[in-house]
Protein backbone atom coordinates (compact mmCIF):
# COMPACT_ATOMS: atom_id res chain seq x y z
CA UNK A 1 0.00 0.00 0.00
CA UNK A 2 1.20 3.53 -0.72
CA UNK A 3 0.33 5.84 2.10
CA UNK A 4 1.38 9.34 3.09
CA UNK A 5 1.30 9.29 6.85
CA UNK A 6 1.91 11.66 9.69
CA UNK A 7 2.70 10.35 13.09
CA UNK A 8 1.80 11.02 16.68
CA UNK A 9 4.30 13.49 18.08
CA UNK A 10 3.08 16.83 16.78
CA UNK A 11 -0.48 15.58 16.94
CA UNK A 12 -0.31 15.33 20.69
CA UNK A 13 -2.46 18.41 20.98
CA UNK A 14 -4.65 19.14 23.97
CA UNK A 15 -8.12 17.66 23.91
CA UNK A 16 -9.82 20.63 25.53
CA UNK A 17 -11.80 23.46 24.02
CA UNK A 18 -8.72 25.33 22.80
CA UNK A 19 -8.02 22.54 20.33
CA UNK A 20 -10.95 22.85 17.96
CA UNK A 21 -11.36 19.72 15.82
CA UNK A 22 -13.65 20.21 12.83
CA UNK A 23 -15.68 17.32 11.48
CA UNK A 24 -14.06 16.03 8.29
CA UNK A 25 -15.51 13.34 6.06
CA UNK A 26 -15.07 12.34 2.43
CA UNK A 27 -18.12 14.36 1.39
CA UNK A 28 -16.52 17.55 2.74
CA UNK A 29 -13.19 16.81 1.05
CA UNK A 30 -14.98 16.08 -2.22
CA UNK A 31 -16.89 19.35 -2.05
CA UNK A 32 -13.78 21.38 -1.23
CA UNK A 33 -11.81 19.87 -4.10
CA UNK A 34 -14.61 20.18 -6.62
CA UNK A 35 -15.39 23.81 -5.81
CA UNK A 36 -11.83 25.09 -5.54
CA UNK A 37 -10.06 22.87 -8.06
CA UNK A 38 -12.65 21.87 -10.68
CA UNK A 39 -9.92 20.41 -12.90
CA UNK A 40 -9.79 17.49 -10.45
CA UNK A 41 -13.53 17.11 -9.93
CA UNK A 42 -13.68 13.92 -11.99
CA UNK A 43 -10.89 12.12 -10.11
CA UNK A 44 -11.81 9.41 -7.61
CA UNK A 45 -11.32 10.29 -3.95
CA UNK A 46 -10.37 7.57 -1.46
CA UNK A 47 -9.72 8.00 2.27
CA UNK A 48 -6.37 6.78 3.58
CA UNK A 49 -6.73 4.64 6.68
CA UNK A 50 -4.82 4.79 8.90
CA UNK A 51 -3.76 8.33 8.10
CA UNK A 52 -2.26 10.27 10.99
CA UNK A 53 -3.08 12.21 14.09
CA UNK A 54 -2.41 15.57 12.42
CA UNK A 55 -4.24 15.25 9.09
CA UNK A 56 -7.15 13.54 7.40
CA UNK A 57 -5.70 12.25 4.13
CA UNK A 58 -7.40 11.22 0.90
CA UNK A 59 -5.90 9.92 -2.30
CA UNK A 60 -7.11 11.90 -5.30
CA UNK A 61 -6.84 9.91 -8.51
CA UNK A 62 -3.55 8.08 -8.93
CA UNK A 63 -1.16 10.99 -8.58
CA UNK A 64 -2.41 13.32 -5.83
CA UNK A 65 -3.05 13.39 -2.08
CA UNK A 66 -5.36 15.77 -0.19
CA UNK A 67 -4.42 16.58 3.42
CA UNK A 68 -6.70 18.49 5.80
CA UNK A 69 -5.40 19.41 9.28
CA UNK A 70 -7.38 17.74 12.05
CA UNK A 71 -6.51 20.24 14.78
CA UNK A 72 -5.09 23.69 15.41
CA UNK A 73 -1.57 22.35 15.99
CA UNK A 74 -1.25 21.56 12.28
CA UNK A 75 -2.44 24.93 10.98
CA UNK A 76 -0.03 26.53 8.53
CA UNK A 77 1.66 23.37 7.29
CA UNK A 78 0.10 23.60 3.82
CA UNK A 79 1.61 27.02 3.13
CA UNK A 80 4.87 26.14 4.88
CA UNK A 81 5.49 23.09 2.72
CA UNK A 82 4.40 24.94 -0.43
CA UNK A 83 6.93 27.68 0.20
CA UNK A 84 9.86 25.65 1.54
CA UNK A 85 9.91 22.14 0.12
CA UNK A 86 10.61 23.13 -3.51
CA UNK A 87 13.75 24.90 -2.22
CA UNK A 88 14.84 21.96 -0.09
CA UNK A 89 14.08 19.07 -2.43
CA UNK A 90 17.12 19.43 -4.73
CA UNK A 91 19.46 19.48 -1.73
CA UNK A 92 18.21 16.29 -0.07
CA UNK A 93 19.09 12.66 -0.87
CA UNK A 94 15.58 11.29 -0.26
CA UNK A 95 12.32 12.35 -1.89
CA UNK A 96 10.07 14.85 -0.10
CA UNK A 97 6.46 15.86 -0.78
CA UNK A 98 5.81 17.91 -3.91
CA UNK A 99 3.21 20.60 -3.16
CA UNK A 100 0.67 21.16 -5.93
CA UNK A 101 -1.93 23.52 -4.46
CA UNK A 102 -3.20 25.05 -1.22
CA UNK A 103 -6.94 25.12 -0.65
CA UNK A 104 -8.82 27.85 1.19
CA UNK A 105 -11.05 27.56 4.27
CA UNK A 106 -14.63 27.00 3.12
CA UNK A 107 -17.86 25.08 3.75
CA UNK A 108 -17.35 25.28 7.49
CA UNK A 109 -13.79 23.94 7.34
CA UNK A 110 -11.64 26.63 9.04
CA UNK A 111 -8.05 26.20 7.80
CA UNK A 112 -5.90 26.05 4.66
CA UNK A 113 -5.36 22.53 3.32
CA UNK A 114 -2.97 20.93 0.86
CA UNK A 115 -2.87 18.98 -2.36
CA UNK A 116 0.46 17.25 -2.98
CA UNK A 117 1.86 14.64 -5.32
CA UNK A 118 1.20 11.10 -4.12
CA UNK A 119 4.39 9.42 -2.94
CA UNK A 120 4.39 5.68 -3.57
CA UNK A 121 5.78 3.65 -0.73
CA UNK A 122 5.13 1.90 2.53
CA UNK A 123 5.46 3.52 5.93
CA UNK A 124 8.79 2.49 7.47
CA UNK A 125 8.52 -0.16 10.16
CA UNK A 126 10.72 -1.51 12.91
CA UNK A 127 10.25 -5.01 11.50
CA UNK A 128 11.53 -3.91 8.11
CA UNK A 129 14.40 -1.56 8.95
CA UNK A 130 15.45 -1.79 12.59
CA UNK A 131 18.50 -3.93 11.84
CA UNK A 132 19.43 -2.19 8.58
CA UNK A 133 22.79 -0.44 8.77
CA UNK A 134 22.12 0.82 5.24
CA UNK A 135 19.02 2.60 6.53
CA UNK A 136 21.02 4.02 9.44
CA UNK A 137 23.58 5.46 7.02
CA UNK A 138 20.88 6.84 4.72
CA UNK A 139 19.14 8.55 7.63
CA UNK A 140 22.42 10.09 8.74
CA UNK A 141 23.12 11.29 5.19
CA UNK A 142 19.68 12.89 5.00
CA UNK A 143 20.21 14.76 8.27
CA UNK A 144 23.69 15.91 7.24
CA UNK A 145 22.25 17.30 4.00
CA UNK A 146 19.36 18.99 5.80
CA UNK A 147 21.64 20.54 8.41
CA UNK A 148 23.90 21.88 5.66
CA UNK A 149 21.10 24.01 4.20
CA UNK A 150 21.16 27.64 5.30
CA UNK A 151 17.79 28.19 7.03
CA UNK A 152 17.60 31.69 5.55
CA UNK A 153 18.10 30.36 2.02
CA UNK A 154 15.37 27.82 2.64
CA UNK A 155 13.04 30.60 3.75
CA UNK A 156 12.64 29.13 7.23
CA UNK A 157 12.36 31.69 9.99
CA UNK A 158 11.72 31.44 13.70
CA UNK A 159 13.46 29.14 16.14
CA UNK A 160 12.13 25.73 17.15
CA UNK A 161 11.10 25.01 20.71
CA UNK A 162 13.70 23.75 23.16
CA UNK A 163 13.68 20.92 25.67
CA UNK A 164 13.19 23.48 28.42
CA UNK A 165 10.04 24.71 26.70
CA UNK A 166 8.59 21.24 27.24
CA UNK A 167 9.53 20.83 30.87
CA UNK A 168 6.09 21.33 32.41
CA UNK A 169 4.28 19.20 29.81
CA UNK A 170 6.86 16.42 30.08
CA UNK A 171 6.74 16.23 33.87
CA UNK A 172 2.97 16.14 33.71
CA UNK A 173 3.18 13.29 31.16
CA UNK A 174 5.60 11.40 33.43
CA UNK A 175 3.08 11.60 36.25
CA UNK A 176 0.25 10.46 33.98
CA UNK A 177 2.26 7.51 32.68
CA UNK A 178 3.49 6.39 36.11
CA UNK A 179 1.32 3.27 36.06
CA UNK A 180 3.03 2.08 32.88
CA UNK A 181 6.64 3.18 33.29
CA UNK A 182 9.17 3.74 36.04
CA UNK A 183 8.55 7.40 36.84
CA UNK A 184 11.84 7.75 38.71
CA UNK A 185 13.80 6.51 35.68
CA UNK A 186 11.86 8.81 33.37
CA UNK A 187 12.48 11.79 35.64
CA UNK A 188 16.18 11.00 35.97
CA UNK A 189 16.62 10.89 32.19
CA UNK A 190 14.61 14.07 31.69
CA UNK A 191 16.63 15.92 34.35
CA UNK A 192 19.87 14.73 32.74
CA UNK A 193 18.77 15.82 29.27
CA UNK A 194 17.84 19.28 30.54
CA UNK A 195 21.20 19.57 32.30
CA UNK A 196 23.23 18.42 29.29
CA UNK A 197 25.59 21.05 27.84
CA UNK A 198 23.82 23.19 25.24
CA UNK A 199 24.78 23.12 21.58
CA UNK A 200 27.59 25.47 20.66
CA UNK A 201 27.15 27.25 17.35
CA UNK A 202 24.25 28.58 15.32
CA UNK A 203 20.99 26.66 14.95
CA UNK A 204 20.74 24.27 12.01
CA UNK A 205 17.75 23.21 9.97
CA UNK A 206 15.81 20.37 11.65
CA UNK A 207 12.93 18.23 10.43
CA UNK A 208 11.55 18.27 13.97
CA UNK A 209 9.26 15.22 13.71
CA UNK A 210 11.71 12.61 12.46
CA UNK A 211 10.17 9.24 13.28
CA UNK A 212 9.01 6.08 11.55
CA UNK A 213 5.59 7.42 10.57
CA UNK A 214 7.23 10.15 8.51
CA UNK A 215 9.48 7.82 6.49
CA UNK A 216 8.44 5.88 3.40
CA UNK A 217 10.13 2.84 1.92
CA UNK A 218 10.14 1.24 -1.52
CA UNK A 219 11.49 -2.24 -2.24
CA UNK A 220 12.70 -2.45 1.33
CA UNK A 221 14.77 0.75 1.26
CA UNK A 222 14.13 4.27 2.45
CA UNK A 223 12.58 6.34 -0.31
CA UNK A 224 11.04 9.51 1.13
CA UNK A 225 10.70 11.77 4.16
CA UNK A 226 7.34 13.47 4.68
CA UNK A 227 5.50 15.83 7.03
CA UNK A 228 7.67 18.93 7.36
CA UNK A 229 5.26 20.87 9.55
CA UNK A 230 7.85 21.12 12.35
CA UNK A 231 10.69 22.19 10.05
CA UNK A 232 12.78 24.96 11.55
CA UNK A 233 16.21 26.03 12.81
CA UNK A 234 17.25 24.63 16.17
CA UNK A 235 19.21 21.98 18.02
CA UNK A 236 19.84 18.99 15.71
CA UNK A 237 19.41 16.69 18.71
CA UNK A 238 15.67 16.77 18.04
CA UNK A 239 16.12 14.66 14.91
CA UNK A 240 18.02 11.95 16.78
CA UNK A 241 14.64 10.62 17.90
CA UNK A 242 14.66 8.39 14.80
CA UNK A 243 17.31 6.23 16.49
CA UNK A 244 14.83 5.47 19.28
CA UNK A 245 11.72 5.02 17.15
CA UNK A 246 13.15 2.84 14.36
CA UNK A 247 16.66 1.46 14.83
CA UNK A 248 18.07 -1.46 16.78
CA UNK A 249 20.98 -0.84 19.16
CA UNK A 250 23.50 -1.95 16.52
CA UNK A 251 21.99 0.21 13.78
CA UNK A 252 21.58 3.15 16.18
CA UNK A 253 25.29 3.00 16.92
CA UNK A 254 26.06 3.08 13.18
CA UNK A 255 23.70 6.07 12.79
CA UNK A 256 25.33 7.92 15.68
CA UNK A 257 28.83 7.26 14.40
CA UNK A 258 27.92 8.38 10.86
CA UNK A 259 26.65 11.69 12.24
CA UNK A 260 29.57 12.13 14.63
CA UNK A 261 27.26 12.88 17.55
CA UNK A 262 28.94 13.80 20.83
CA UNK A 263 27.73 12.68 24.24
CA UNK A 264 25.91 15.90 25.12
CA UNK A 265 24.01 16.02 21.84
CA UNK A 266 23.08 12.35 22.14
CA UNK A 267 21.78 12.90 25.66
CA UNK A 268 19.64 15.80 24.46
CA UNK A 269 18.42 13.51 21.67
CA UNK A 270 17.35 10.96 24.26
CA UNK A 271 15.46 13.77 25.94
CA UNK A 272 13.66 14.62 22.71
CA UNK A 273 12.77 10.96 22.17
CA UNK A 274 11.47 10.79 25.72
CA UNK A 275 9.32 13.91 25.62
CA UNK A 276 7.85 13.20 22.17
CA UNK A 277 7.10 9.60 23.12
CA UNK A 278 5.51 10.53 26.44
CA UNK A 279 3.34 13.31 25.05
CA UNK A 280 2.03 11.05 22.30
CA UNK A 281 1.60 8.12 24.69
CA UNK A 282 -0.48 10.06 27.19
CA UNK A 283 -2.57 11.70 24.46
CA UNK A 284 -3.34 8.68 22.29
CA UNK A 285 -2.26 5.32 23.73
CA UNK A 286 -5.56 4.64 25.46
CA UNK A 287 -7.43 4.85 22.15
CA UNK A 288 -4.87 3.68 19.58
CA UNK A 289 -2.98 0.40 20.04
CA UNK A 290 -0.63 1.27 17.17
CA UNK A 291 0.51 4.47 18.87
CA UNK A 292 0.66 2.71 22.24
CA UNK A 293 3.08 0.11 20.88
CA UNK A 294 5.23 2.60 18.97
CA UNK A 295 5.58 5.07 21.80
CA UNK A 296 6.22 2.37 24.40
CA UNK A 297 9.12 1.15 22.28
CA UNK A 298 10.37 4.72 21.86
CA UNK A 299 10.27 5.49 25.58
CA UNK A 300 11.98 2.24 26.50
CA UNK A 301 14.69 2.81 23.89
CA UNK A 302 15.33 6.33 25.17
CA UNK A 303 15.74 4.97 28.69
CA UNK A 304 18.02 2.15 27.55
CA UNK A 305 20.22 4.36 25.32
CA UNK A 306 20.73 1.74 22.58
CA UNK A 307 23.66 3.37 20.78
CA UNK A 308 25.75 3.67 23.92
CA UNK A 309 25.20 0.32 25.62
CA UNK A 310 23.62 -2.23 23.27
CA UNK A 311 23.89 -5.01 25.85
CA UNK A 312 21.83 -3.28 28.51
CA UNK A 313 18.26 -4.44 29.04
CA UNK A 314 15.61 -1.70 28.96
CA UNK A 315 14.59 -0.29 32.35
CA UNK A 316 11.64 -1.95 33.94
CA UNK A 317 8.18 -1.21 32.54
CA UNK A 318 5.54 -2.05 35.07
CA UNK A 319 2.71 -2.65 32.61
CA UNK A 320 2.16 -2.62 28.88
CA UNK A 321 -1.28 -1.11 29.22
CA UNK A 322 -2.13 2.33 27.80
CA UNK A 323 -3.03 5.13 30.13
Amino acid sequence: MATPHDGPERGAAPEGGADRRPFIDTALVRALVDRQFPQWAGLPLTPVDPAGSDHVIHRLGDALAVRLPRHSGAIGQAEKERDQLPLLAPKLPLAVPVPVAVGRPALGYPWPWAVTRWLDGEVATVAGLAESTDAALELAAFLRALQAVDPHIAGVVGARETLADRDTATRDAIARAADAFDAAALTALWDAALAAPARQGPPVLCHGDFHTGNLLTADGRLSAVIDFGSLGPGDPAVDLMIAFTLLSPRAAAVFRDALGVDDATWLRGRGWALTSGLLAYTAYAASDERIAAATTRQIRAALADPASDPGTDPPRVRTAHPV
